[in-house]
């Protein structure tokens, strides 16, 4: 049993926070699941790599180009192959836990970030297109975002809400679940079946808040804000699914929108490579972890309910914060900004690298007709 396993039975899920076609062909992404992965999470900026980084998606690429097939409509049919491919080895993990793992999660296009319509079409395509229970839509939890989150949810397609950054934004993401599950109950339509989690991403906060630590001459508070904000919207989420409004759905056969831990790996060096594991484990959430950080955590990371851990003290922390003039929320908020522009950038680029390789394809077309 690995690190990874004994996470698990603390009610912890891992998974992994990457995609690329090698793993489906050279049994790599089994070897991750023999290991105790129970889930696979991509974004434009993974398939970006994947794609521009090996030449093991290029013979598809001219193939698709040279049947007049659009910079876009190879990309989709590029990532709905490698994500079917996956949802189909992570089945049985789906079937073993009754649905609560075994998911492959797609984002919708990051151009449609504040376009509540598009991503509403765009999500339900991409789900009906694969076809598999075990796939989730990704969204972001922008405020034009959460009516689609509501929308989707209602229509049982799988969500995971992506780009949280703080309280106020998860809180309102629960919210849209919640709705979107009682929008369904409302039609007598099936709950048990829908599932959903919401990803808080840790690292960032740290960094920007570490950053205006910096300016304020408090090195002393650095490196505790992502923690904090974790725990405390961990404890909100703990304090909802108590309340009777939650019970009333569960006991329609509602699933919990599980917490998921996002952008995990630390980006100041000074802080341990494992610090964003080892200090958000606790039932009922999920951990998303790229490569490094799984290597990481099955050398030496330690395995302990930490969730719960110094509550009081995360409140007074960031309370601390605000009073010393970091506004959380406006923080939270630019950071999801810059997600986007940073997921935008990552797909235009993709795009452009299909569309040159569609170019070269059409050159060598015309040198065979001439």
């Amino acid at each position: 049993m690995t690190t990874l396993h004994a996470l698990t039975e603390l009610g912890q899920s891992v998974w992994l926070d990457d995609m690329r076609r090698s793993y489906l062909r050279s049994g790599r992404l089994e070897a991750f699941l023999l290991q105790g992965i129970r889930g696979v999470t991509t974004n434009p900026t993974i398939f970006y790599r994947a794609i521009t980084g090996s030449e093991e998606y290029d013979r598809q690429i001219e193939d698709l180009a040279c049947i007049g097939q659009s910079a876009y409509q190879i990309y989709e049919a590029l990532i709905l192959e490698d994500v079917g491919r996956a949802a189909d080895q992570l089945r049985p993990i789906y079937e073993e836990t009754g649905g609560v793992d075994g998911y492959v999660s797609l984002e919708v296009s990051p151009r449609l970030a504040r376009d509540t319509r598009g991503t509403i079409a765009q999500a339900q395509r991409l789900y009906s297109t694969l076809g598999r229970p075990n796939v989730m839509i990704k969204v972001p939890g922008t405020p034009q975002g959460l009516p689609a989150i509501r929308a989707l949810i209602a229509a049982r397609v799988n969500v995971n809400v992506t780009l949280l950054f703080s309280l106020p934004q998860y809180e309102a993401v629960l919210e849209a679940y919640m709705a979107g599950l009682e929008d369904l109950a409302a039609v007598n339509g099936n709950l048990s079946g829908v599932a959903s989690v919401a990803s808080f991403f840790v690292s960032r906060i740290d960094t920007a808040v570490d950053a205006a630590l910096d300016t304020l001459g408090y090195d002393e508070l650095k490196g505790k804000a992502a923690v904090a904000s974790a725990r405390v919207a961990y404890a909100h989420f703990r304090a909802v699914i108590e309340d009777e409004r939650w019970t009333a759905l569960a006991q329609r056969g509602a699933r919990i929108q599980r917490p998921l831990w996002a952008s995990t790996s630390t980006k100041n060096p000074d802080y341990p490579d494992t610090l964003y594991v080892d200090s958000l484990i606790g039932p009922d959430t999920v951990t998303s972890l790229p490569v490094p950080t799984i290597e990481a955590f099955l050398a030496h990371g330690t395995v302990s309910n930490t969730l719960d851990d110094g509550l009081d003290e995360a409140r007074d922390y960031l309370a601390q914060l605000v009073d010393l003039g970091i506004d959380l929320t406006a923080v939270g908020e630019r950071l999801q900004d810059d997600g986007i522009t940073a997921f935008v950038e990552s797909f235009d680029a993709l795009q452009d690298a299909i569309a040159e390789k569609r170019i070269a394809c059409a050159d060598v077309s015309n040198g065979h007709q001439s």
